[in-house]
């Protein structure tokens, strides 16, 4: 039996650059982990899946489901469990963070990771590293970065589904530059001040779809984060806070709206309290 953790990722900012003929959107953005996800885990066996956890309801488990998807991309069987943490269709990479574990997991058990994961969604490569990294292109330029520095961080999402194809859809721009070179970051403070300078291009128009996420950033603003952002095309956005006790307390303040929302901190380098 094999585990895979499924960490659930952050576009700390994401520039929509320009549109391919085929239609698919070129991006640039800073992403990084959250310390924590979904959980895969992987027995010898034919290919099947199940589903547990708080948000296993919103999954099917068929044959579109993109745990198969990836498993049989790569050539590998296996019985896969789902245990399903994260908001589905939250713009936190759940989907393709857990295609990326089932990936990872079939690669230890023999398998060889395929090329143009992109191909299963625009986060799958970047979400196999699970590292700070650029991601270009349509996904598949993926550049790693130094480990950030530590962040207090919050997760909110209001429950609200939200299509990703329709927000990209309602973009007014579609080639915005991309981002400023980015720096090492010396300290939260920094990465902060960098943050500030650019921006998620699909904040907007998700917004426009479902309001409430601007109550979200409002919320998050109010409970004490330094920046607020909503994360890739929604509904889930994040705050930075000073340290953890203001975190957890923002998170608390957030989940008796009866919002999902959890305190966490960076996979790659753990804050402490």
């Amino acid at each position: 039996m094999i585990t895979e953790q499924a960490p659930a990722k952050l576009n700390l900012a994401l520039h929509v650059t320009g549109r391919r003929a085929d239609g698919y959107h070129l991006l640039d953005s800073l992403v990084c982990f959250a310390a924590m996800g979904d959980r895969v885990t992987l027995s010898p066996g034919p290919l099947s899946l199940s589903i547990d956890g708080p948000f296993a309801a919103g999954l099917e488990v068929g044959n579109d489901n993109l745990c198969l998807r990836a498993a049989r991309l790569a050539g590998g069987q296996a019985a896969i469990r789902l245990t399903k943490a994260l908001p589905v269709a939250s713009g936190i990479g759940g989907g393709s963070a857990d295609a990326a574990a089932v990936l990872r997991g079939l690669a230890r058990m023999g398998h060889p990771l395929p090329d143009r994961t992109e191909r299963l969604g625009a986060d799958v490569p970047v979400c196999l590293a699970s590292r700070p990294a650029r991601m270009q292109g349509i996904g598949e330029i993926v550049t790693p970065l130094p480990d950030l520095p530590a962040l207090h961080l919050v997760l909110a999402n209001p429950r609200v589904a939200v299509p990703t194809p329709a927000i990209f859809a309602a973009l007014s721009r579609r080639d915005n530059p991309g981002l400023p070179e980015i720096p090492a970051f010396r300290d939260a403070e920094a990465l902060i001040g960098w943050l500030r300078t650019v921006r998620n291009d699909l904040e907007a128009p998700a917004i426009a779809t479902a309001p409430v996420i601007a109550e979200v950033l409002a919320a998050l603003s109010a409970t004490g984060a330094r920046l607020a952002r909503m994360s890739g095309s929604g509904a889930t956005c994040f705050g930075i806070h000073g340290d953890a006790a203001s975190a957890r307390a923002s998170a608390a303040a957030l989940a008796r709206k009866g919002w999902w929302a959890v305190a966490t901190e960076l996979a790659s380098a753990p804050a402490r309290v």
